[in-house]
């Protein structure tokens, strides 16, 4: 009853002011038979310039007296919900019908909007997450959308180091702890993160399973970490534990969430961590997870963490094969590693 179906849902609206100069007001405004004659939006710096060919203004009441429009898109972000419920409110106040793309907060569950609409004999609707098709095509799907997060922006104080593999149950989390010792035994202040619900020891300073997030939460948690880390830690260096990979064969359910977390973490160097001859992960191997991580997001692999338990190999093969600084951290410590990180950070200022 509230959902739209179909873009002819919309055009039976025309025409459209548009709160929100976003990529969602843009797309909306884009689609077929969409008439558009303005748009709103909180953002001072969006203000009194042109967005899609029309002027953005503050608010809707500078419309309503300029402009001949008969409905409100609401084409607002996830973490927005508030300034989106005022927007609706507004409008229907106005007597201008709503369409509005909530995601965690659903029109259907809203009986007081839903009120007050029927009162003003406006039309409400909602362009929704649309999991009746997940459900229909997958055979379940959550009850609302997943992503719930705010989206943030940030960026680290400190150095940002990337803990990577080549598959999961590689070595990422003693790697990522085995540094953060490292690190303190060399007298820096670091601060470990784990993106595991099992990274659980020390000297990790938290943690939290980001593969209960949805991928488009997962790099605001990542950047939420690192603010926190800055903000309440004070560290010289922060060390990120990655996910799974971002290449390994025949699971590519976590990939994703491989590519969310690097994506989040944004980091300054990377180490990867491979294990020959898994006994039950399928890698594609060192430079395949390198060729990735460098194509996804612009850092620098600089070394190697092997874990040999299942291979007769030798670090100083690897070295030789990669070039690149290699060692078996869980036997032989992180101290070799940390330096190639040290050196690389001060070689690039950072």
């Amino acid at each position: 009853m509230y959902s739209v179906n179909s873009v002819k849902d919309l055009q039976e609206l025309n025409s459209f002011l548009i709160v929100g100069c976003g990529g969602g007001g843009e797309k909306f405004s884009n689609l077929e038979g969409i008439k558009t004659v303005g748009f709103v939006d909180d953002d001072i710096n969006k203000q009194g310039k042109l967005f899609c060919g029309e002027i953005v203004y503050p608010n809707l009441e500078n419309h309503l007296n300029n402009s001949d429009f008969n409905s409100v898109a609401i084409m607002l972000p996830i973490g927005a919900e508030g300034s989106a419920l005022k927007y609706a409110v507004q409008a229907i106040n106005y007597g201008k019908n709503v369409v509005c793309s909530f995601r965690s907060l659903s029109v259907k569950n809203n009986d007081a909007l839903l009120k007050f609409a029927k009162e003003k004999n406006v039309v409400i609707k909602e362009i929704s997450p649309r999991m009746e098709v997940v459900k229909k095509i997958s055979g379940s799907s959550p009850d609302n959308c997943s992503e719930v997060l705010p989206k943030i922006s940030y960026k680290s104080k400190n150095p940002v180091i990337f803990i990577g593999g080549t598959s999961q149950e590689c070595g990422k989390r003693t790697t990522t702890k085995m540094l953060g010792e490292a690190a303190k035994e060399k007298g820096l202040k670091p601060a470990i993160i784990s993106t595991d619900e099992m990274g659980l020891e020390p000297p990790t300073d938290f943690n939290f399973r980001a593969g209960s997030l949805s991928s488009m939460d997962v790099p605001a948690a990542i950047l939420s970490s690192i603010k926190y880390a800055d903000e309440h830690l004070n560290p010289d260096i922060i060390f990120i534990e990655g996910q799974s990979s971002l290449t390994e064969k025949g699971n590519p359910h976590p990939r994703g969430l491989s590519a969310s977390i690097l994506i989040g973490a944004a980091p300054d160097a990377v180490i990867v961590g491979h294990r020959p001859n898994h006994p039950y992960r399928n890698p594609r191997g060192i430079q395949e997870e390198i060729k990735a991580i460098e194509s996804l997001e612009p850092t620098k692999v600089i070394g190697l963490s092997l874990n040999l338990k299942n291979s007769d190999s030798t670090i100083e093969e690897y070295e030789k094969e990669f070039n690149l600084a290699a060692e078996d951290v869980y036997n032989n410590g992180a101290s070799k590693l940390l330096d190639v990180i040290l050196e690389f950070l001060q070689e690039n200022n950072v």
